[in-house]
């Protein structure tokens, strides 16, 4: 990987060159500030997955908040998709702030933590359904499921991400009831 890093670093410097510098708003300016999230997403990966590996009980709410986060700049706002790291994190989090045992079956955990899970599948569920629909028809997104990802979003995270999926519908509704 760290020959990918050298080539993007390397790819960077031919940009700003060619552009006379790196400045506010420049083509260089935008690689680099995307090659820093991806190096921050495979940071933060790489933390939370060696632990979800050797030591999964000592996965923390912060952990998780923090690979999401990674996750979704590295992504452009968008949420981590199902199996990510990131959604690995928040489950092992979620068990290991309320399960009764170290089981990770559905009777073993406390009604919380299943809760919790259960609103985070609800929103990967809306997220799955919106997400193709912005992608193949735009058009077509309606404010009920724009306002219904938002929520379970909300209900999910406690907070919506700025430019995330969410966000990104209730723009295209706007977009839409402007036509």
């Amino acid at each position: 990987m760290a020959k990918k890093r050298t080539e993007a670093s390397q790819a960077i410097s031919d940009v700003a060159k060619a552009e006379g510098g790196t400045f506010k708003g420049s083509k260089s300016a935008q690689m680099q500030s995307e090659l820093v999230k991806q190096r921050k997403m495979e940071e933060a990966s790489a933390n939370v997955g060696s632990k979800l590996d050797t030591a999964p009980g000592s996965i923390t709410k912060e952990d998780a908040q923090a690979a999401h986060r990674a996750e979704s700049r590295a992504l452009g706002g968008q949420q981590p998709a199902s199996g990510s790291v990131a959604s690995q994190a928040q489950h092992e989090a979620a068990v290991n702030e309320g399960a009764t045992s170290t089981s990770t079956t559905a009777a073993s955990l406390d009604p919380a933590v299943q809760s919790q899970m259960d609103r985070q599948a609800n929103f990967e569920d809306a997220a799955s359904k919106v997400g193709g629909k912005l992608v193949n028809e735009p058009g077509n997104v309606t404010k009920e499921e724009a306002d219904t990802l938002h929520s379970r979003e909300h209900r999910a995270f406690g907070q919506t991400e700025k430019g995330g999926l969410a966000a990104q519908a209730q723009h295209q509704v706007a977009e839409n009831e402007k036509s």
